[in-house]
């Protein structure tokens, strides 16, 4: 095992518990897991998390207020979400990516959003080896990526598709108590481009996690009711 001391954030992210789901692909040996048991791979991610200047804290704080501020915009004659209007939740995911960087920004001007397609989603000025993807869903505990996160293609000319990601997983309006949806889950980690799978059809246009992967490379730092 490996052996380190961890920020208390770091020590106290959990360890998924998704069963079943596709088969993962090899790792390439210039993954940071590469050479370890899957036993191990929680450790490889604390020791990643470790060393990223965007603390656990910071993020969740980050990622609550982005979502809270959604609810208390008004939009056209003083309309407001979650009253007269329930976007998609790609919409719902287009505001968050729009707005945890800004909240990051308020106190580290070492953070912003991207600037053209080769950035990450969050960018760590500084050093942009510690740049963030963000995925959202409405699903329970899964994220997806469109179908080029699945095939054998690290980033080349676009955006570097290795690195830290953030996975933030918030209700359906169908599900929501009160009519206003949560943030269910927030989970942080690595992810290589080969952890995603595509779709084996062709006319498959998403990519998906195996279970192993979700659960030992994206530990959880904040969860509601889960």
């Amino acid at each position: 095992m490996i052996d380190a001391q961890f920020p208390e954030w770091v020590s106290e992210a959990r360890v998924g518990r998704r069963g079943g789901g596709i088969a993962m692909r090899p790792k390439l040996s210039s993954s940071p897991y590469y050479g370890h048991d899957s036993e191990d791979w929680p450790e490889v991610t604390r020791e990643l998390l470790a060393a990223q200047p965007l603390s656990g804290e910071a993020l969740v704080a980050a990622v609550l207020s982005s979502w809270d501020s959604i609810f208390e915009s008004r939009l056209g004659s003083g309309f407001r979400i979650g009253r007269e209007i329930e976007p998609t939740p790609q919409i719902m995911g287009f505001f968050l990516h729009a707005l945890i960087p800004l909240e990051l920004a308020k106190d580290d001007p070492g953070w912003r959003a991207d600037l053209n397609s080769s950035e990450k989603d969050l960018v760590y000025v500084p050093d942009q080896r510690f740049s963030i993807e963000i995925k959202t869903s409405s699903e329970k505990d899964q994220i997806f990526g469109n179908r080029s996160f699945g095939v054998d293609n690290p980033g080349k000319g676009k955006k570097a598709k290795d690195g830290y990601y953030v996975a933030v997983n918030f209700e359906k309006w169908s599900d929501a108590r009160g009519g206003i949806p949560c943030v269910k889950l927030i989970r942080y980690g690595w992810l290589d481009h080969t952890d995603w799978v595509a779709q084996k059809s062709l006319t498959g246009q998403r990519s998906s996690l195996p279970a192993i992967v979700a659960n030992t490379q994206l530990l959880t730092v904040y969860s509601k009711g889960i």
